[in-house]
C-alpha cells in the first residue's frame, strides 16, 4: 500500500457502521462521490470484524444498534492498540450534551447528528481522515 498524501483529492478507507440500510447506503453514495473507498457494516460485531480485516482510516458509527451499541463498539476499537488512533465519528439522531460527552468518554472524535448531509460527511473525512493516523 502506498502512503496517501493530504491533498484535496486524497482517497481514504472509510467504514460506515449503521443498522439502517438507508443510512448506510446514503453514506456510501456520499463518500464514493467524494472519491473514497467505503466498507459497510450493519452492527457492532460486523464492524469489529471489518475493522480488523479492512483497516479503515476513519469510522462512522451509529450509536443506537442492536446487540453491541456504538459506544461499546467504539470503546472496543479504541482498546486495540492497532486501532487506537483510528478516528471514530459517532452518528446519532440524538443531539444531547450527555450523548456527546459519553461518545468522547469512549474515544470518539466527533459527533454527527442524523440526518447528515453529503457536505457534513465529506468535511468529517477531510478533518479526520488524516493519513498520519493509520495510513500504511
Amino acid at each position: 500500500m502506498t502512503k496517501l498524501t493530504q491533498t484535496h483529492g486524497a482517497t481514504f478507507k472509510v467504514l460506515v457502521v449503521d443498522d439502517s440500510n438507508t443510512i448506510r447506503r446514503s453514506a456510501e453514495i456520499f463518500l464514493k462521490q467524494g472519491g473514497h473507498e467505503v466498507m459497510l457494516a450493519d452492527d457492532g460485531f460486523d464492524a469489529l470484524a471489518k475493522v480488523n480485516d479492512y483497516q479503515p482510516q476513519l469510522i462512522f458509527c451509529d450509536i443506537l444498534m442492536p446487540k453491541l451499541d456504538g459506544y461499546q463498539t467504539c470503546a472496543i476499537i479504541k482498546r486495540n492498540a492497532r486501532f487506537a488512533d483510528t478516528p471514530v465519528v459517532m452518528l446519532s439522531s440524538k443531539d444531547g450534551v450527555f450523548d456527546k460527552a459519553r461518545g468522547r468518554m469512549v474515544g470518539c472524535q466527533e459527533y454527527l447528528t442524523k440526518p447528515f448531509t453529503k457536505d457534513q460527511l465529506l468535511k468529517a473525512v477531510q478533518q479526520f481522515g488524516n493519513p498520519q493516523q493509520g495510513a500504511m
